[in-house]
């Protein structure tokens, strides 16, 4: 299954070091936002990515590109121009970075990538990090047979709520009033089905459309993650992260 990493928003103004890159490449820990992302999807098995750039995509495709070496000692030449690489390090993953523009919907973004798709895939953001267990969002979504499943996380207190019904399902027919307690927010990963791509006609938003007509036609699947969650939005939230990094006990890698 693949990897849709949806990292085309406009500049990242949360790192002071690095501005005006796009904000799945500010650091954590000496490797970019984009890379945990990666990481964490490929300790499920999950090793090829289709990355939706837009906002300064050349420069995602330049690390990728150059991927081994930025892992790797070298010794340049400078005389002969010639790279000599020493220990060679990297990661068993197929990349492809697709430009979808710059002002380009989310869901527009996924649409552009068809042609890269061949079976149901997984899109996520590329300012999100979680231990949400991919394994088993997967087999949730097999197993409820819908075109879309939702990962679901608890709220830290600013994210708009999902409207969930008593029952668990998704409800956007209704402002539905929740306690902090039973309260949900999209966590920003799904899984779709390949038949996904007849709904994304025209520029618009996964959440504010897409997830409102599936679930007009009960085919929208929930997944509920109890645990670590955080979407990178803040120079505080980058803060965090990197002070978890930095202390080894980042949740969004595997011991």
């Amino acid at each position: 299954m693949k990897v849709i990493i949806l990292a085309g928003g406009l500049q990242s103004t949360i790192s002071h070091e690095r501005e005006g890159i796009p904000k799945p490449m500010v650091d954590i820990g000496g490797k970019p936002l984009l890379w945990h992302i990666m990481k964490h999807f490929s300790e499920y098995g999950l090793t090829e990515f289709i990355i939706c750039g837009g906002y300064k995509v050349d420069m995602i495709k330049e690390y990728f590109m150059d991927f081994y070496i930025y892992d790797s000692d070298i010794t340049v030449d400078l005389k002969n121009n010639t790279i000599e690489v020493h220990k060679k390090r990297t990661e068993d993953w197929k990349v492809t970075v697709v430009d979808t523009g710059l002002f380009s919907a989310t869901g527009q973004r996924v649409s552009k990538i068809e042609k890269y798709v061949d079976g149901d895939f997984l899109v996520t953001y590329g300012d999100c990090l979680s231990d949400i267990n991919i394994r088993l969002l997967v087999e949730t979504h097999y197993h409820e047979k819908k075109l879309a499943t939702i990962a679901m996380v608890k709220p830290s207190g600013r994210e708009q709520l999902l409207p969930i019904d008593a029952e668990g399902k998704l409800d956007f027919s209704n402002a539905i009033r929740v306690e902090n307690d039973h309260a949900w927010i999209n966590g920003d990963c799904f899984v779709f089905s390949k038949k996904i791509f007849k709904y994304l006609m025209g520029n618009h938003d996964l959440e504010k459309e897409l997830f409102g007509k599936l679930t007009e036609l009960q085919q929208a699947a929930t997944f509920k993650h109890y645990g670590f969650w955080t979407a990178i939005e803040t120079r505080r939230d980058l803060v965090e992260a990197e002070n978890l990094w930095n202390a080894g006990i980042a949740p969004w890698m595997k011991a």
